[in-house]
Order: C-alpha cells, then structure tokens, then sequence
C-alpha cells in the first residue's frame, strides 16, 4: 500500500476507484467497503484508494468538543495494509478546506487531484462547504465530470454507524472481548515504557508502565485486563491495570501498568504494542497490600487461562 501524505505523490495511478471517510477502527463495515472496492477495480483493471483526512475534521470544526479515536493514523495504516488497500490519501484538513464549496471539492480534490474513475460513496455522504454537498450533488455532476458513482446502501452504512458505537461503548465499558465480534481483531494500543515507583516490584510483580503518546487515543475502562504485548519483535504475555490504584494512592490521573510473565529484561524507554484480549475484573480497594498481592496472583492464573483459550 502506497500512503500519500497529500496529492503530490499521487500521480500515474490507473482507474482510480476511490472511497472517503475516516475508517476509524477498519471494522467489518469497513472492511466490506475495502472488499467492494477491490471487487470494481477488479472489473476496471483499477487501483483502490481511500481518501481520509488528517486532522480528523471534527478537530477542526468543533474544537471545543473532545474527541477520542479508536485507532491513530499509524494504527490505521497498518490495519488498511493488512486488508490489501492499494493507496491511501491522508490530505490535510484545514479551516480553508472546509470552506470549499461542495462543487469546488468535487471538481479541485476528486476529479483534477485524484482524477477519480469511480466514487464509492454512502447515501448519506456530505462534503464541501456547510456540509451542502450530497450524493444527490454528485449523480447530478458525474456526467458533466465524467466519473462513475456506487452508492453505498443505508443498510451498509448503517452498519458501519452501529459498529463504531458499539467499538466504542465496549472500549468505555470494558467489555472488550467484544470488540473482536465487530472488527476480526483485538483492542489495540501503544506507549513508551517508563519508569514507574517500582510498586509492583516490591509485590514480586514488576510492572511497565506505560505512557500514551496520542492524546486522541481512547483507552479502555479502568479494570484488569489479559494482554498479548510485542516489544522489539518479541511476544510477551502478561496482565494489565489501568486505573488509579485505589489500595496503594488513589491516583487522580489515570495509570497504566502491564506485568509481563516470564520476562526480566530492561526495556525502558521502548515502546510497548500492546493487544488488550479480555477483562478480568473492576478495580477495586483491597483493605491491605497483602490483600492486593495474592488478587494480582490470581489475576495472573485467569489470564493466563484467557489467553491459551485465546491462542
């Protein structure tokens, strides 16, 4: 997959059959719109793109209202690799963007810029200035433009509405299990590992802890969690706590902590991936730390059990 971090690169591509949007999460929705895409360029000997912007617009629009992501754009990059999208547009969405009238969008950015052969496109689609420009807009304009329009159906996009709400509520909720059933893969997420108060170490626990670099990133409910982590091309399993650690300090920030089994090695300062597979209880405050060091042995024994079910 080519990743075109504006137009300038995106040249001598052949027929192309493009779709927009901000693919948040590449759920099975999503992956249906890819498998669509691939199937026309397939018939037109064509190239699939899409084109996704970079901030996401509602940054740009709506700064007062915070926003968090499933996915960063370098998780999403890596997820569109993996299901075969041959280019990727990441074009820089400002305020003097957003303010293209709707027919200056299709005219300046899909047919001069990315010389679209086929829009693939939601029946509920808007674009270009206040949002005036619709499906209805571009059936009317394709033959003056002389580009061929696929109107994805109200059934599939309402599909794609559900699973990101539903990717969502089960990232906020904990019921991360569920996450898998909408998008064929686990919650994923990454931080550098940092030095922490050597805590855990003291309960024959030692822990990573890990700090998100992306502020946009959504994180998972505070809970334990069983994990699958890749550090340095190594797979490691192990357990994690976000939360605030209400037996120890009751943090008012949030934490994240991972225990690694079977693992001692020095890896301070690497950045940790990390594959969050199921919940395995709330936080909660334990009325002593010797209380609190056997529940972190036995979160440790249902995880492992999570995860050779998982493997």
């Amino acid at each position: 997959m080519q990743v075109h971090y504006g137009i300038r690169s995106f040249t001598k591509i052949k027929n192309p059959v493009i779709t927009v949007g901000t693919f948040d999460g590449v759920h099975l929705g999503h992956q249906k719109i890819l498998n669509k895409l691939e199937k026309i360029a397939e018939k037109i000997d064509g190239e699939t793109v899409l084109l996704t912007f970079e901030p996401h617009p509602r940054k740009v629009l709506f700064k007062n209202q915070p926003l968090k992501l499933i996915n960063t754009l370098e998780e999403k990059i890596k997820l569109l690799e993996a299901y075969g999208l041959d280019h990727l547009v990441i074009y820089p969405f400002t305020q003097e963007f957003s303010n293209l009238s709707a027919r200056s969008y299709i005219e300046e950015l899909l047919i001069k810029k990315l010389k679209t052969h086929t829009l693939v496109i939601g029946y509920d689609h808007h674009f270009g200035n206040d949002r005036q420009g619709n499906i209805e807009l571009l059936k009317r304009v394709k033959n003056d433009f002389d580009f061929k329009l696929v109107e994805i159906s109200a059934h599939e996009i309402d599909e794609i509405k559900v699973s990101s709400t539903k990717i969502r509520s089960a990232i906020t909720t904990g019921k991360i299990a569920l996450i898998k059933n909408y998008s064929g893969n686990h919650f994923h997420f990454s931080g550098k590992i940092v030095r922490g108060e050597g805590i855990g170490k003291k309960l024959k626990h030692p822990t990573a802890n890990i700090e998100i670099q992306d502020s946009d990133k959504i994180i998972p409910a505070n809970g334990v969690y069983a994990i699958k982590c890749y550090v340095n091309n190594e797979q490691i399993d192990g357990v994690m706590n976000i939360g605030n650690r209400p037996t120890i300090d009751n943090k008012e920030t949030t934490t994240i902590e991972c225990h690694l089994f079977n693992w001692n090695k020095d890896i301070y300062g690497d950045t940790m991936e990390i594959d969050v597979v199921d919940k395995i209880r709330n936080e909660v405050k334990f009325p002593s730390m010797d209380m609190l060091k056997s529940q972190i042995e036995l979160d440790c024994i249902k995880a492992k059990k999570v995860l050779n079910e998982e493997n």
